[in-house]
């Protein structure tokens, strides 16, 4: 099916409102979609003819604030596009695999690692689609320009969602100068929609939601599913077949996430304290997830203070990324760690944990200030 009719149907059946800005990306987004598809395969009798040799589709650059539909739309394209080689992945994801093959390309010492890379992600697929464009770090921006000019120099089309503008990507940060050439290839092979508005979805999603249960029994359970399905506009009746995932935290370990879903995750509390982890495996999922669902996080002593510690290591990463946090406890957050090593610290956690339950808040956008 076409982009533009499974939009149409979903604004039909009022699963989605009238929205004049988001109508015309899944326009833009289905033509991309017949743009790509008339590409014969590779390896067809067309493609051996070489009729297939054609200047790839010029990809597309869609930005906007918070809740305006962005993955909603990706989502679409993504399902719907019929084309072999397609891939899609989070941007930060794909950073750090980039980073991964630049280690081993280095280790070969066999000249340019830059060009090995593109070449092979050129050969994985003919269609990239990112989730969520942002850049934190100088090591990012450096390899950016030449890494997505030779993507597209080798007939791949990109396709990315953001929270920012292409000029603002990057602001202020180390060596930006260096990272220029970036955005110059963004206006010039990339076309760039503007999907801002007045309506945050999201924020409409939330309206109502408590991110604070206390007590783990059946009601707060109810409550934190209800919650997720409220922001991810998955039916409940269908909670058997929820997606899971594998985010990659370096170093070859990965984290299992039971509910994954548009940018929305659950973990239980022992998954993520009870375990041996550190301040990066946080940020993996911070950067990943807009909303993370904490289930059964338990009173807080010096019996755990391992799992305390590695708490406020987890609540510092999800409020510096200004990630939601639904969570059920066995009491609230002034109540949570009342004494034993470590109270006065977990002080600067409880007013975090505090300030993250308002609406000011919930309405900021998912990402660092930096970004």
């Amino acid at each position: 099916m076409k982009v533009i009719d499974r939009y149409r149907l979903l604004v039909t059946a009022s699963e989605l409102r009238p929205d004049t800005m988001q109508a015309d990306a899944a326009a833009r987004l289905d033509k991309l979609q017949t743009d790509l598809e008339a590409i014969p395969p590779r390896g067809s009798v067309l493609w051996r003819l070489g009729k297939a040799k054609v200047l790839p589709p010029r990809g597309l650059y869609l930005w906007g604030g918070v809740g305006r539909g962005k993955s909603m739309l990706m989502d679409l394209f993504y399902d719907c596009l019929d084309i072999r080689r397609k891939r899609r992945v989070h941007f930060h994801e794909f950073m750090l695999e980039v980073h991964d093959r630049l280690r081993d390309e280095r280790r070969k010492e066999a000249g340019d690692p830059i060009t090995p890379i593109v070449a092979a992600l050129a050969d994985e697929a003919r269609c990239l689609a990112f989730d969520e464009m942002v850049v934190n770090n100088s090591a990012d921006a450096m390899i950016m320009s030449r890494l997505f000019t030779g993507l597209i120099a080798a007939g791949t089309t990109v396709v990315t969602t953001s929270n920012r503008a292409p000029y603002d990507l990057y602001k202020d940060g180390l060596n930006r100068e260096h990272f220029l050439p970036f955005i110059d290839l963004i206006s010039q092979r990339l076309d760039v929609v503007a999907l801002n508005g007045p309506t945050d979805y999201r924020l409409e999603r939330l309206a109502g939601v408590k991110s604070w249960h206390v007590s783990n029994r059946v009601e707060a359970t109810a409550a934190v599913r209800q919650a997720f399905f409220q922001l991810t506009d998955y039916p409940p009746e269908d909670a058997v077949h929820v997606p899971t995932a594998e985010i990659e935290l370096g170093g070859g370990r990965t984290l299992h996430v039971p509910k994954s879903l548009k940018g929305v995750a659950v973990f239980s509390f022992k998954r993520l304290c009870g375990e041996a982890r550190g301040a990066s495996d946080y940020l993996a999922i911070a950067r990943r997830y807009h909303s993370v669902i904490v289930v059964g996080i338990p009173k807080l002593g010096p019996e755990n203070r391992n799992e305390a510690a590695r708490f406020v290591t987890l609540i510092d990463a999800l409020y510096e990324h200004n990630v939601k946090l639904i969570a059920t406890a066995d009491a609230d957050p002034a109540s949570l760690y009342e004494s034993g090593d470590g109270r006065f610290e977990f002080s600067r956690t409880v007013s975090r944990l505090m300030e993250m339950q308002s609406d000011i808040y919930m309405a900021s956008g998912h990402g660092s200030e930096t970004g």
